[in-house]
C-alpha cells in the first residue's frame, strides 16, 4: 500500500481535482484496522476542522501515536488555536514580515492586508519568501494570514482554512500548491533506513559562501556510512519532516531572526542530538553578547565598547582611532567597518544603527593572519590560520559588483601550534557549551586575543581538513554517535 494518505472528513471536499494519492476517509482512518500497521505513512490532515478533540484533532494525535508523519500536527493545531501561542511562535518571523510588507506594500494606504498561504505558497511573487517561512513556522496545509500595519508591519491573526470552503480561484490556487507539495514531498517517500541512525545535514546550496562545500558535505555522508549513520542533505524546505532524524547538523550560516534558529529549536524540542544547539547559536551570534560573555569570563580581546547612540564621544575616548565597528550579527567580514577619523565614525555607525539599537565598537589590532580553532565538545579539533585579503585588513574582501577576495591560509596539526593559542581558544569556548565552535584569535607582541566564537565553523575541503583529511569527518561523525548514543541510554 502507498504511504501517502490525503484524509478528509468528506470525500467530496476534492472533486474539483485530481489528487496524486489516495484519499481516506476520516473514519477509516481512525478506526480501521488496517491503518495501524502501517509503518512509514504520510498523512496530510484536510479535515475541516483542527478544534481541540475534533476528529481533525484525533486524526493528527492518532497518526503521532502510529509514526506517522502528519501535517497538520498536534503542536501546530494547538500554537494556532491561540493567539498567545502564535503570537510567541511568530516572533522569529517580525523581521522577514516588515522587510517583505514593507518593499510589497509601499505604495498601498491600507493598513490591513490579507494573504492566503498554500503548503507555503502564495499568489504574490515577492512574498514568496514570507509563505515559505511562515509554513516553516506553523506547519499547516492551507492558512489566512492577516497583517496590520502600525509603525510597522506585524502579523494580526494566522487561521487555517477549509478545503471545503475554497471558491474556484481558491480552487485552482490549491490545486497548483497540493500538486507541487506532493511532488515535491513524496518523490522519494524516505522510509526508516537500516542504519543505526539518521543525521540530517541542513545546507543552502544556492549559498555563495557556505560552511561547508560540496565536497565537504559528501566526506560527511561517507564517514557517516561507515559508523552506520544514514547522512541525508535536507534544506529550508524539509521543516516539517525533521523529526524522522536522531540528529541534525547545521551547514549553514546561522543567525537568529532565520529558519537555521528555527531549525535548531525543533530539533531540540524533538529530543534531537543537534549541533549547533539554539543556546550557542544564541550566545555566538550577537557580537554584543559574546562581548559581555568574554569580558565576564576574563577572556582578553581588543578593547571593546558597546555602542548607543549616544555613546560615541565614549567610544572615541575609550578607543581612539582607527577603530573596528560590527553590526552585532553579521558575518564573513559582512556588517564590520574600519573607521580612520571621526567623519568616518559617524557615517558607518549611522547606518550601523539603522538596523540595530546597539553595535560593538572594537579597538583595531592588525596581524597579517588570524588563527582559527576548531573545538568540539570542548578539545581542540584543527587549526588554520585565515591570511589577510591582498592590501586589505580582513580576510574576505568584498569588491564592486559582489565580487569576493578572500585571502590566503594554511592549516596545522593541532600539537604544533602554540600552546598558549589552543589554550586561549578553549577558554573562549567553554562558556558557550560543548559543541562546535571555531574560536578566532589573533597573535600579537603584546599576547594574544579573542576576536570572537563561531558557532557554525567552516569546514571547506582541503582547507581545514588538511591535516586530518577524512578523519576530520570521522572524528564529527562520531560525536553524534556518542551523544545519540548517550540519549538512548537514559
Amino acid at each position: 500500500m502507498t504511504q501517502q494518505l490525503i484524509v478528509l472528513e468528506n470525500k467530496n471536499d476534492l472533486d474539483f481535482m485530481e489528487v496524486g494519492c489516495p484519499v481516506v476517509h476520516v473514519d477509516d482512518y481512525l478506526t480501521g484496522q488496517e491503518y495501524f500497521k502501517l509503518k512509514g505513512v504520510q498523512v496530510i490532515n484536510l479535515c475541516r476542522s483542527y478544534r481541540y478533540l475534533s476528529v481533525g484533532y484525533y486524526t493528527s494525535l492518532l497518526a503521532e501515536a502510529r509514526h506517522h508523519r502528519t501535517i497538520p500536527t498536534v503542536k501546530t493545531m494547538m500554537d494556532l488555536s491561540s493567539k498567545a501561542m502564535y503570537s510567541l511562535e511568530s516572533i522569529n518571523l517580525d523581521e522577514v514580515v516588515q522587510k517583505s510588507l514593507r518593499k510589497h506594500r509601499k505604495d498601498s494606504i491600507e493598513s490591513l492586508f490579507e494573504m492566503d498561504v498554500f503548503f507555503g505558497r502564495c499568489r504574490y511573487p515577492g512574498l514568496s519568501d514570507l509563505a515559505s517561512d511562515i509554513f516553516e513556522t506553523f506547519p499547516c496545509p492551507l492558512l489566512r494570514v492577516m497583517f496590520r500595519r502600525q509603525e510597522n508591519w506585524h502579523m494580526e491573526s494566522i487561521k487555517p482554512l477549509s478545503v471545503n470552503k475554497l471558491d474556484s480561484y481558491n480552487e485552482k490556487f490549491f490545486i497548483e500548491a497540493l500538486s507541487a507539495y506532493l511532488q515535491r514531498r513524496w518523490r522519494l517517500p524516505r522510509t526508516r533506513s537500516l542504519a543505526r541512525y539518521d543525521l540530517a545535514i541542513l545546507h543552502n546550496p544556492d549559498d555563495a559562501m557556505p560552511p561547508s562545500d560540496e565536497k565537504a558535505l559528501s566526506l560527511f555522508i561517507k564517514a557517516g556510512k561507515s559508523l552506520g549513520v544514514d547522512v541525508e542533505l535536507i534544506d529550508r524546505s524539509d521543516y516539517s519532516r525533521l523529526a524522522e532524524y536522531d540528529a541534525l547538523f547545521i551547514r549553514e550560516t546561522t543567525r537568529i531572526n532565520h529558519y537555521t534558529y528555527r531549525f535548531s529549536k525543533k530539533a531540540e524540542s524533538e529530543g534531537m542530538v543537534v549541533i549547533d544547539d539554539p543556546q550557542s547559536i544564541l550566545r555566538c551570534t550577537n557580537k554584543v553578547y559574546l562581548a559581555e560573555l568574554l569580558r565576564a569570563h576574563r577572556v582578553p580581546t581588543p578593547n571593546t565598547v558597546i555602542l548607543g547612540k549616544r555613546d560615541l564621544k565614549a567610544a572615541e575616548a575609550a578607543i581612539g582611532y582607527p577603530m573596528v565597528l560590527k553590526v552585532p550579527d553579521g558575518s564573513f567580514s559582512q556588517g564590520v567597518f574600519k573607521a580612520e577619523n571621526p567623519e568616518q565614525m559617524l557615517e558607518y555607525t549611522e547606518l550601523l544603527f539603522k538596523t540595530s539599537e546597539l553595535i560593538l565598537a572594537q579597538e583595531f589590532v592588525y596581524t597579517e593572519f588570524d588563527w582559527r580553532i576548531g573545538i568540539l565538545n570542548r578539545e581542540p579539533l584543527y587549526a588554520s590560520q585565515y591570511f589577510m585579503s591582498r592590501k586589505h585588513w580582513q580576510i574576505v574582501r568584498y569588491g564592486d559588483e559582489g565580487k569576493v577576495v578572500m585571502g590566503g591560509w594554511k592549516t596545522w596539526a593541532v600539537e604544533d601550534v602554540p600552546e598558549e593559542v589552543v589554550a586561549m581558544a578553549l577558554k573562549a569556548a567553554d562558556p558557550i557549551g560543548y559543541g562546535f565552535y571555531g574560536v578566532d584569535l589573533k597573535q600579537t607582541a603584546n599576547g594574544i586575543y579573542v576576536i570572537e566564537v563561531n558557532d557554525n565553523p567552516s569546514i571547506e575541503s582541503r582547507v581545514e581538513d588538511k591535516v586530518l583529511k577524512d578523519e576530520l569527518y570521522l572524528r564529527i561523525m562520531k560525536e553524534f554517535v556518542r551523544r545519540i548514543d548517550k540519549r538512548r541510554s537514559v
